[in-house]
């Protein structure tokens, strides 16, 4: 683990001096996006969170450099916002708050496969106040010990640290394995801070703790083996949330041991499509009711697709099809090799599409093993991005809510209290950012989103019929 820790710093740091300085760095070197042409390049690329996997032609902002043996990537984004959550009997909240993220990763050939060793850190425990943003009608964790009604609870500092080790078995097949102190089991689709779709929304998801939240957990060992376009992974984790101590690690009040199970199994037939399908039996993973296991699953479909890009890109693409780098005969394919830095900069390092749509759909259940009550939340979210720097996108969900959204914000739970299904909120987004230059490797995008929310019968006493929200933002991206 203290390994881990140096080499993702040592990452972290060249990078960061390097855009400090100004270093002008080569073509091979600096990409605009990584992209994919396979699920299994896909898989070994590892620009995403845990062993989560988008569409393989998604692209992702990155910033990479060589040294030594290692190829050294970072990227990250962070929002600066301010949200005004808008509805009656004093429900509605405003504030500043920011969410960001930033991955160092490094990559290097290990024996027959490939080591790739990866953190990600958050600054959000020291970015909002009240331990959390305002989003209505939004509920889970806690902050000072009581129950979060109508916000969103802060990532960790350390969201991710985590070994991947990836053997080819042939030409088709390749056997994965994760270990990661804090990481992600496979559960759930990629989770929204990283998924395309949502890139450009500052704000979490309402079906977050029903489809993805698993995203950040203990002692998490995962194994994958991949065939072609069809991948099967099984992960033990612990299964208790994150509490409260965001800077550093701490234990849950069950301990740390791997007490629950998840399984996904992933298809992507083409480089524009995947979906997956999970199941988990978590043990005890909120804090507010130990003892009380859950069962979660999740199916999900995401669609990528690029209707004009650069020309360079698609005569690359069209260079390279059918060619798969791991298995180049008499090339020398590994992380660092000179070949593959050549093949990686002409394929994967293109520039940044003009045009391209991201859709994801998800369904996510959460079942109570105590009393059999279920939640249930459906999401659909697409991005567009036009003539390169626009964006706009919308996210729409209709997410099954509990009992505790009666409570009053920042109070503890009453007496013998019992959660229950209490209905499901409805919430339609839409919004729209611009990217301009700010810095060497940097861009900024200044945008604003509304979102329309609709009560259920059992809370429009308490928070109205139709509450709204407005956040303005400025949005950071490393590239």
């Amino acid at each position: 683990m203290h390994e881990m820790k140096k080499i993702s710093v040592l990452c972290l740091a060249t990078l960061v001096c390097s855009v400090a300085q100004g270093q002008k760095l080569s073509s091979a070197q600096l990409p605009e996006v990584m992209t994919a042409g396979s699920l299994r390049e896909a898989i070994l690329q590892h620009g995403s969170s845990g062993t989560s996997i988008e569409s393989a032609s998604t692209p992702v902002p990155m910033l990479m450099t060589t040294k030594n043996h290692w190829t050294l990537m970072l990227h990250g984004e962070g929002f600066v916002a301010n949200s005004q959550q808008q509805a009656d009997n004093g429900r509605g909240r405003d504030a500043w708050f920011s969410t960001n993220w930033i991955m160092p990763m490094a990559q290097r050939s290990l024996g027959p496969g490939e080591l790739t060793v990866r953190a990600m850190f958050s600054l959000e425990p020291g970015t909002m106040q009240q331990r959390n943003y305002p989003e209505l009608f939004q509920q889970g964790e806690t902050a000072y010990g009581n129950p979060i009604v109508d916000g969103q609870h802060p990532h960790d500092f350390w969201m991710e640290l985590a070994a991947l080790y990836d053997l080819k078995l042939g030409k088709n097949a390749l056997f994965s394995i994760y270990l990661a102190p804090v990481g992600d089991p496979a559960i759930g689709p990629t989770a929204y801070p990283h998924r395309l779709s949502a890139s450009e929304d500052p704000i979490a998801a309402l079906g977050h703790h029903q489809e993805d939240s698993t995203h950040i957990a203990m002692n998490v060992v995962t194994g994958g083996l991949t065939y072609k376009w069809v991948r099967l992974e099984l992960s033990g984790f612990h299964g208790g949330e994150p509490d409260e101590a965001h800077w550093h690690f701490q234990p849950s009040p069950n301990g740390t041991a791997i007490d629950s199970v998840a399984s996904r199994l992933t298809i992507s037939p083409n480089a524009d499509w995947t979906g997956q399908y999970s199941f988990a039996h978590i043990t005890s993973p909120e804090a507010l009711y130990p003892g009380e296991d859950q069962q979660r699953q999740s199916a999900s479909v995401m669609w990528h697709h690029t209707f004009k890009s650069n020309a360079v890109q698609k005569k690359a693409m069209a260079d390279m099809a059918g060619m798969d780098m791991a298995d180049m005969p008499g090339m020398d394919m590994g992380p660092s090799s000179a070949a593959k830095q050549q093949a990686m900069s002409a394929m994967h390092m293109a520039p940044a599409p003009a045009n391209d749509l991201a859709v994801t759909a998800i369904w996510g259940r959460t079942r109570s093993l105590n009393d059999n009550s279920k939640e249930n939340s459906y999401l659909l979210e697409a991005l567009y991005r036009f003539s390169t720097n626009n964006y706009v996108w919308t996210r729409m969900e209709n997410a099954g809510r509990s009992n505790e959204l009666l409570l009053t914000p920042g109070t503890p739970l009453p007496p013998n209290f019992h959660e229950e299904p209490i209905g499901h909120v409805a919430a339609f987004s839409f919004g729209y950012d611009h990217d301009f230059p700010f810095g060497r490797h940097l861009i900024a995008a200044p945008g604003a989103q509304v979102t329309v929310y609709r009560s259920p019968a059992a809370l429009s006493a308490t928070y109205g019929d139709t509450p709204t929200a407005e956040t303005m933002f400025v949005r950071f991206r490393l590239r």
